[in-house]
């Protein structure tokens, strides 16, 4: 990761900070503030009681994710699909790392946010579990909030969707401690494997070899049977106790309001290590930095089921938040958007509460767009498609996230010339504004 934030700050993406700032709320809210007014990544050099600096909105920026996985000239969701197949194949995806200098220490020793008011305390946001299939061996990668209860102890969420709550209700089930290790500070491609959701025998680590482009170094860990990758800046080892569960949080989640106190998995921690002059990698949760690689994986797996429903899909994404879909098509038959929303509802039964269908002209990036489309493009009533009681995100004891709403947003068919989009000549990204403008005037 560090490699990585070097080449932002060459390029000017990335702020620094030398002013000492508290990782207890002053942190999360300078980060917060800056993400509103640029996408530029932060460096906090300074953290109140830690000698480790801290780099928070690495991953804010859609661009900066296709770059990670190497796009080029196609988009994200095509060049992930690529990966993912290449992936499956993949045979030597990792190589031995050479001998390297590791510091070991406690976890107090770390810059620990605490992010939110209510929040239950220090959380570790950003780290990637990394755990092993118990039946075939298959590593994992996945995020799961952590809350700092000791050096010995972090409390964790397991979502019952998630891979690694599967693997922990089988170790427990023979009332055996899950080994697994945590990832803060992971190299880009790392992080962003972490965000796909494979099949369960799909290996995240071969994941993020194929975004790399060459074999992962990986090392042993000191106390438990697992590898890790040997560019991670911290690694956190220990096991999840069977049988324990304890209180965690109130938590600031993504969705932008608080989980109360639940009783939820214990983390026992055996040791934690880290490279020299490591960088801690933090998070807000649902911030830009949380939200855009979750919905960036998230529209590549709607794409790749897309593609083999219905013709015509261009591009997805699940922007502004990952509980909505928006897909873009070149339009081929009448009633062929209503395919699109019922083909996209049954692509993943978590997030798909509202999807919308649009026109190759339209900015799928840009809600105002897509707001924009459907508002002038024909009637609200006879293109908007509801379909009560199906069950939604998986944590919703209330059912607020039940059902779902699907929009077309395209022109009527067979009428495409009556919606022909005004432009003036000239009006492209290619003006130069700035010989327009008064010497030393700036936009």
């Amino acid at each position: 990761m560090r490699d990585y934030l070097s080449k932002l700050q060459a390029r000017g993406d990335l702020i620094v900070i030398d002013r000492e700032v508290d990782p207890v709320h002053e942190l999360a809210a300078v980060a917060v503030q800056l993400q509103r007014k640029s996408g530029k990544a932060v460096l906090f050099n300074k953290v109140k009681g830690s000698g480790m600096p801290v780099a928070i909105n690495v991953y804010s920026n859609h661009d900066r994710l296709c770059e990670i996985i190497r796009c080029g000239e196609k988009n994200f969701c095509e060049r992930l699909d690529e990966q993912i197949q290449e992936a499956a194949g993949a045979k030597a995806w990792q190589r031995e790392a050479p001998e390297d200098d590791w510091c070991s220490g406690k976890l107090s020793d770390l810059p620990l946010l605490t992010h939110h008011g209510r929040d239950g305390g220090a959380y570790i946001t950003s780290g990637i579990f990394v755990a092993n299939d118990p039946q075939t061996g298959v590593p994992n990668l996945s995020f799961h909030r952590s809350l700092y209860v000791s050096d010995d102890e972090l409390r964790i969420r397991l979502g019952s969707s998630h891979d690694l709550y599967r693997y922990q209700q089988a170790a427990e089930a023979q009332d055996k401690p899950l080994e697994a290790a945590i990832l803060v500070g992971a190299p880009p491609e790392v992080f962003m494997a972490a965000c796909v959701s494979l099949p369960p025998e799909g290996n995240e680590l071969a994941l993020a070899a194929a975004m790399r482009g060459q074999p992962l170094a990986m090392r042993p860990c000191k106390t438990i049977g697992l590898s890790v990758p040997a560019d991670a800046e911290i690694v956190i080892e220990g096991r999840i106790l069977p049988h324990v569960r304890r209180p965690e949080g109130p938590f600031g989640e993504f969705m932008g309001y608080y989980v109360e106190v639940g009783d939820n998995h214990v983390f026992e921690v055996t040791h934690v290590s880290w490279r020299r002059d490591a960088v801690y990698h933090g998070l807000v949760c649902g911030s830009h930095e949380d939200l855009r690689p979750l919905e960036a994986a998230t529209a590549a797996r709607i794409y790749k089921h897309l593609k083999g429903q219905v013709a015509g899909v261009l591009d997805v994404t699940c922007r502004p938040t990952v509980m909505n879909t928006i897909v873009k098509i070149r339009k081929q038959y009448e009633g062929h958007a209503q395919h699109v929303l019922l083909a996209a509802m049954g692509s993943h039964l978590d997030y798909n509460k509202l999807c919308v269908v649009v026109d190759e002209d339209v900015d799928i990036y840009d809600m105002e767009e897509v707001v924009w489309a459907f508002l002038t493009r024909g009637r609200a009533d006879t293109r908007t498609m509801v379909i009560k009681d199906v069950p939604g995100f998986y944590r919703d004891p209330h059912k607020d996230h039940w059902g779902r709403l699907g929009l077309d947003a395209t022109k009527p068919w067979g009428r495409e010339a009556e919606f022909e989009r005004k432009r003036i000549p000239g009006d492209d990204a290619g003006m130069a504004l700035a010989d327009y403008l008064a010497p030393g005037q700036q936009l």
